[in-house]
């Protein structure tokens, strides 16, 4: 059997796309480090997207692993209308009027596609547009348009994206675009939906009663209001992506390390898995090097004690895909060797709740660092009991056992989390006899060595651990 073992327990998210598109190249990228694949839903056809799923899905059996999927919706993503000439030269103090009339604009006006917008802003609404090159703040506000001022920018082109931080939107986190795309999506098998732009509680649970058991969700934090909503949405979620491009550019941009912490904390707390994303090794799209900041921003995410990292572009339509997953798994690699970054990790354990899953999976943490044990290893059959022990952060990988193919291509995106698919066993001599003999064959243990197993019994009930073992693999 072909080793897809990691070492790291950091995982790696990679987005697929025109570079990544052939089923020899998303070989290459599984084996040089990628744990899950993002599928971007705002590029791309529903024939595209299949066509890898497919081949991701052949790889997976071709090597016996399971690997998690995640198709990333585009949400009500805002953009500016036309220019005559394609663009206008702009300068602090000018006035530009955003209107509902959709002839192509000029230096006085231009056409914004999104009345919902113009109902909500007020006078000192600031407005941000192309990634925030372009700042404008509103003066006076009509019945179909508002007046506003620049604050700052040069140039301003067509449909350049707008952002609003200072207002909460009237409007659906799904767009009909988003529904299409969600239908299709659920119908290929993926594994996660990524819900972008969410805003309030309420649009995770609009998205649940759409989705249903189908698959897992993922918020995408973009929003300054999703943060002030962030401990109820996290409850609501199964997972989070902190986005910190349009996140970015909605707060101001030394808060963003702070938030940072405050979401992995807050996800790890809640034993939800949490992907730090956008322009992590951005500069690798064209150069086969990362800048030495942008190895620095890895190592960051990875000694906050995120559960993922991801790529975007970098492996989308990058000139370097396999490179910057390799680059990524030697930072979480050495990140993880580092033996701060362990004090980091036993600093702050969340507290177990008062009942006995986590309590046995808590002390199972502790028991595997006290007896030098390979493993932790768990029987789960919702993923709940890897869940409970992944928020310990244990010095050991987690063999995760579980006979839903399923629940172990979600686990993939857990930190530390190595998962197989087998057959469930009958009673408890027959589930260390089986986690003795996995953990052997996959290279997980060898003989004399010590496992620290946790499972619950009767077996195949959610959230019923009650019972811990130390076994030596014989």
């Amino acid at each position: 059997m072909p080793d897809f073992k990691r070492t790291r327990k950091t995982k790696i998210v990679a987005t697929l796309g025109p570079a990544s598109s052939t089923q020899a190249m998303i070989k290459s990228l599984f084996e040089a480090g990628v744990d899950v694949f993002r599928f971007n839903f705002s590029h791309g056809t529903h024939e595209d997207h299949q066509k890898r799923l497919t081949m991701v899905r052949e790889i997976e059996k071709e090597t016996g692993r399971p690997i998690g999927v995640f198709a990333d919706l585009q949400g009500p993503k805002l953009r500016l209308g036309t220019f005559k000439n394609g663009s206008i030269d702009i300068s602090k103090g000018m006035r530009i009027t955003l209107d509902s009339d959709p002839a192509p604009g000029d230096e006085k006006r231009v056409y914004l596609p999104h009345p919902e917008i113009i109902d909500v802003l007020q006078v000192g609404s600031d407005v941000l547009l192309d990634d925030g090159k372009v700042h404008l703040r509103v003066v006076k506000k009509n019945k179909d348009s508002v007046e506003t001022e620049v604050i700052a920018g040069k140039k301003l082109m067509d449909r350049k994206g707008v952002n609003l931080p200072d207002v909460l939107l009237k409007v659906s986190v799904l767009t009909k675009k988003d529904r299409l795309d969600l239908e299709a999506a659920l119908d290929m098998g993926v594994d996660w939906i990524a819900l972008s732009f969410v805003q309030r509680p309420e649009d995770v649970t609009e998205a649940r009663e759409l989705i249903g058991n189908r698959a897992k969700i993922i918020v995408k934090l973009e929003k300054p209001s999703a943060i002030e909503h962030l401990e109820k949405i996290v409850e609501l979620t199964d997972a989070v992506m902190l986005a910190r491009g349009d996140l970015g550019v909605e707060i101001p941009a030394e808060h963003v390390p702070s938030v940072q912490k405050r979401v992995v904390r807050a996800c790890r707390q809640a034993g939800k898995p949490v992907i730090i994303a956008t322009q992590m090794l951005e500069s690798m799209i064209s150069s086969p090097r990362p800048t030495r900041a942008e190895a620095s921003d890895v190592a960051t995410a990875i000694y906050d004690g995120t559960d993922a990292v991801m790529l975007s572009a970098e492996t989308a339509s990058g000139d370097y895909p396999l490179e910057a997953v390799s680059i990524m798994d030697r930072i979480a690699t050495d990140v993880e060797k580092d033996s701060l970054y362990r004090k980091i990790m036993d600093a702050e354990h969340p507290d177990p709740e008062n009942n006995a899953p986590d309590a046995i999976t808590a002390a199972a943490s502790n028991v595997a660092a006290t007896i030098a044990a390979t493993a932790i290893v768990n029987y789960t059959t919702s993923g709940s009991t890897t869940l409970r022990t992944v928020r310990e952060r244990p010095s050991v990988k987690i063999l995760s056992l579980t006979e839903s193919l399923a629940v172990a291509r979600r686990l993939q995106l857990s930190y530390g989390v190595y998962p197989v698919h087998t057959a469930d066993v009958d009673n408890f001599g027959d589930m260390v006899r089986k986690a003795c003999k996995v953990a052997r064959e996959q290279d997980i243990a060898q003989q004399g060595q010590q496992l620290v197993i946790t499972a619950g019994v009767p077996f195949g009930h959610t959230g019923s651990t009650n019972i811990l073992r130390i076994a030596v693999v014989d």
